[in-house]
């Protein structure tokens, strides 16, 4: 099995993020790939402050004692910089390192054949943890604690375990899920890092960042506008500065305006919140065809001629978190914000729910 493989998911609400705008899952086709935009230094990293900070002492105090750090947790939804943090460390430590992911790896002799090809030192990420397999993850959880593997010989009544001895390595897991992962597994992380979203003016910084590398200059109060459309993630501000530049290169802009921002996303139907289409429908659904709501899943996904799943895990995620929707035990209702971005006043009996 080849330990890096590219990943995916084969849900239908996965394949429908893929392609949106505002999705927060990699793409891999662009001519400037994220890798260039990453930084390679934790000094360079913006935003997450206080996580920095942790981290660089954590890493300090493994370059004192001359050992190999130990094995670091990355937790938080997708986009925020977790792969980037694991190549910031392995960087700082002057190490090589190995990058697989938890559905790459359908076997326990997979992961068995990639840690017993680790050096000294060597740092091993695998993203997606949460989804190794379960004899997968008991394989990696005694590795981490006592670096050695057990590989059977033979087969049957006489097949034997041989332990193979390990050098000590560091293992960085990341996850979009980390209540998936059994407590086992969990507890042999030496470090636990949680990422949040961005504010605004972390995401500016970002996109200032960003726009260097492009090659895009941008006018003052243009990473503001794009800022504010990026739902507080840096991967959705790439990806929309990137259509920002296509704009300009189009338009033969030697600098792009905060104008030259709003009619560039408005194109792709990005509005001033961040939300593109398919929200727009979903809340125009809730408010326009149910009154704001109570409304059920399924009814509410056939309005917006959707699968269940995308409606439940792509857009409410975001709406929920801002303000937009409430997921209640009738159903999803719209907020007095929804009514509002809408431009609509919801009735006093509507009034009433918030």
């Amino acid at each position: 099995m080849n330990d890096e493989m590219t990943y995916g998911t084969s849900n239908t609400g996965a394949n429908e993020e893929s392609l949106r705008m505002v999705s927060s899952s990699p793409i891999g086709n662009e001519p400037v790939s994220d890798e260039e935009l990453r930084p390679h230094v934790l000094d360079g990293f913006i935003g997450q402050p206080r996580l920095k900070a942790q981290l660089q002492l954590f890493l300090d105090a493994a370059r004192k004692r001359d050992v190999p750090p130990d094995h670091i947790l990355l937790a938080g939804p997708p986009g925020l910089g977790k792969t980037t943090l694991a190549m910031i460390v392995a960087n700082e430590l002057e190490v090589p390192i190995r990058v697989t992911s938890g559905p790459a790896v359908q076997h326990a002799g997979d992961l068995a054949s990639i840690l017993s090809s680790l050096d000294t030192g060597e740092v091993l990420f695998i993203d997606e943890i949460h989804r190794l397999p379960r004899a997968a993850e008991e394989l990696l959880y005694i590795a981490m604690e006592d670096f050695r593997v057990d590989v059977m010989v033979g087969k049957g009544p006489g097949a034997s375990s041989i332990p193979l001895t390990l050098p000590r390595f560091t293992v960085i897991g990341a996850t979009t899920r980390e209540g998936m992962l059994p407590s086992p597994l969990r507890a042999r992380f030496g470090f636990t890092a949680h990422l949040d979203f961005y504010p605004h003016e972390e995401l500016e910084k970002l996109i200032e960042r960003s726009a260097n590398v492009l090659g895009v200059n941008l006018d003052d109060g243009s990473a503001h506008e794009l800022a504010l459309r990026s739902r507080g993630t840096p991967r959705i501000a790439n990806r929309l500065l990137r259509r920002v530049r296509d704009w300009a290169i189009v338009h033969d802009l030697i600098m792009v305006r905060p104008d030259d921002v709003k009619e560039a996303l408005a194109l792709y139907q990005i509005d001033s919140e961040g939300l593109d289409r398919l929200d727009l429908a979903v809340l125009n659904a809730i408010v326009r065809n149910f009154g704001g709501g109570p409304v059920g899943l399924n009814n509410l996904a056939a309005m917006v001629g959707e699968e269940s799943e995308t409606v439940e895990t792509v857009c409410e995620p975001y709406l929920v978190r801002e303000g937009f929707l409430m997921r209640t035990p009738k159903g999803r209702v719209a907020t007095e914000k929804a009514w509002q971005h809408l431009g609509l006043t919801p009735s006093s009996d509507v009034s009433k729910t918030f």
